[in-house]
C-alpha cells in the first residue's frame, strides 16, 4: 500500500511539475486605473511574445501611455509618454505574426502596426470588442492583420475603465486621454 501511495504521488509530481513548466508565460501591466494581468501565448506568437517580454525586461513600457483610447473599439499604448513624444525604440521591427491562427477578440492583445505588414516595434493595443476585421485573411496582402500574441485574464474592468475615460484631439493625435492613463510598470509574474 506504502508503494502505490508514494508511486501515485510521484507520478502527480511528475505532471504538476511538466504543467507547472509548460504554463503561459504572464505579465502584470499596473496602470493609473489599475491592475490588468495578460497571459501571452509564444507557441502561437513566439517572435512577438519574445519582442514584447524583451520591452518588459528591459521595463521600457514603464512610464509609457496609452495614448489611443476608441470605446467600443480598442485601447492602444506602450510607445509614447505622458508628454505625447515617442520613447526612443531599441529593437527593429518584426515579422508580423497575424497568421497564426488567433482572432483579434474581446480582451485579446495585439501588436499596433502601420500600414507596412511587417512594422510592429513596441506599441499594442486591447481589443474592447471582437474585431474580425482585424485579422488575417489568407493571401490577401491589404488584409494580412494584427498579430494577437496573448489575453487578459484579469483585469479587464480596467481595461473598460480605461475605454470609458474622456478623449480629446492633442497635436497630431486623436482619442488621447484628456487625463493620461499611465503604465506604471510591467512586470513578468512567471
Amino acid at each position: 500500500m506504502k508503494k502505490i501511495t508514494l508511486v501515485v504521488l510521484l507520478v502527480f509530481l511528475v505532471f504538476s511539475a511538466g504543467t507547472l513548466m509548460a504554463a503561459n508565460p504572464r505579465v502584470l501591466m499596473k496602470t493609473t486605473k489599475g491592475d490588468i494581468i495578460i497571459e501571452l501565448y509564444p507557441d502561437k506568437a513566439p517572435i512577438t511574445v519574445k519582442n514584447f517580454l524583451s520591452y518588459v525586461d528591459e521595463k521600457f513600457y514603464d512610464g509609457t501611455i496609452f495614448h489611443r483610447v476608441i470605446k467600443g473599439f480598442m485601447i492602444q499604448g506602450g510607445g509614447l509618454t505622458p508628454d505625447l513624444k515617442t520613447k526612443p525604440e531599441k529593437k527593429p521591427p518584426i515579422k508580423n505574426e497575424a497568421n497564426n491562427g488567433l482572432k483579434n477578440l474581446r480582451g485579446t492583445i495585439a501588436m499596433a502596426r502601420t500600414a507596412e505588414i511587417d512594422s510592429a516595434t513596441c506599441q499594442f493595443f486591447i481589443n474592447l470588442v471582437d474585431n474580425p476585421f482585424l485579422d488575417h485573411v489568407p493571401n490577401d496582402p491589404a488584409h494580412f492583420g494584427y498579430a494577437v500574441f496573448g489575453k487578459v485574464v484579469q483585469g479587464m474592468e480596467v481595461v473598460d475603465a480605461i475605454a470609458n475615460v474622456p478623449t480629446k484631439t492633442r497635436y497630431n493625435y486623436r482619442d488621447v486621454p484628456v487625463e493620461p492613463i499611465v503604465i506604471l510598470s510591467v512586470t513578468r509574474l512567471q
